[in-house]
């Protein structure tokens, strides 16, 4: 019985993981390294991202700049950054590269605001196929007479708590995004 329920938890800590990562990657007004830092470089035949490649710092205001530790991928690394699709503006000095993000407009921080929903319903989908799973099983059990009645009432209501607990951490999280947007 309670094997249904921590296979539920463990099944949930993913998805929260997840969440956190997609919307790390979003762009707000303020700098942040994960906003570069998985980007995919060409060296010497393999694909390595960008903090594989150097170390990478957030410069207040709206500056992000990356230590490259070996000056024979500085173009590589540029060339991704660019070809990422986000719009940064990148100079280069050295071992140095800064990548300077732009102003977020009114329209692409509404695209943003819309793509962080939009990741976040995915999860909220995720965790209900899960849940329908769970559910599953424990009807299963019932079947098969291994529960009682009680007991299948019981592990789909703990079930359904745990989806309502992640589903407040959900809208915590995007709550948080949501605002760091509209800054």
């Amino acid at each position: 019985m309670v094997d249904i329920i921590q296979d539920f938890k463990n099944r949930l800590e993913p998805i929260l993981a997840s969440l956190k990562k997609e919307l790390a990657v979003l762009r707000s007004n303020r700098p942040s390294p994960t906003l570069v830092e998985d980007i995919k470089v060409s060296y010497y035949n393999q694909l390595l991202t960008v903090k594989q490649l150097g170390s990478i710092s957030a410069v207040p205001p709206r500056e992000i700049d990356i230590h490259v530790w070996d000056k024979e991928t500085l173009n590589s690394i540029i060339k991704a950054i660019e070809t990422s699709g986000h719009g940064f503006s990148i100079q280069s000095e050295g071992n140095l590269v800064r990548i300077y993000l732009p102003e977020l407009s009114e329209e692409r921080r509404k695209e943003l605001l819309k793509k962080a929903k939009q990741i976040a319903e995915e999860q909220r989908i995720e965790i209900r196929h899960c849940r329908d799973e769970s559910n599953k099983q424990v009807q299963k059990k019932f079947d098969g007479r291994e529960i009682t009645e009680d007991q299948k009432f019981k592990l789909k209501e703990q079930i359904q708590k745990e989806v309502e607990w992640v589903n407040g951490e959900i809208e915590k999280i995007l709550e948080a995004k949501v605002k760091e947007i509209e800054l």
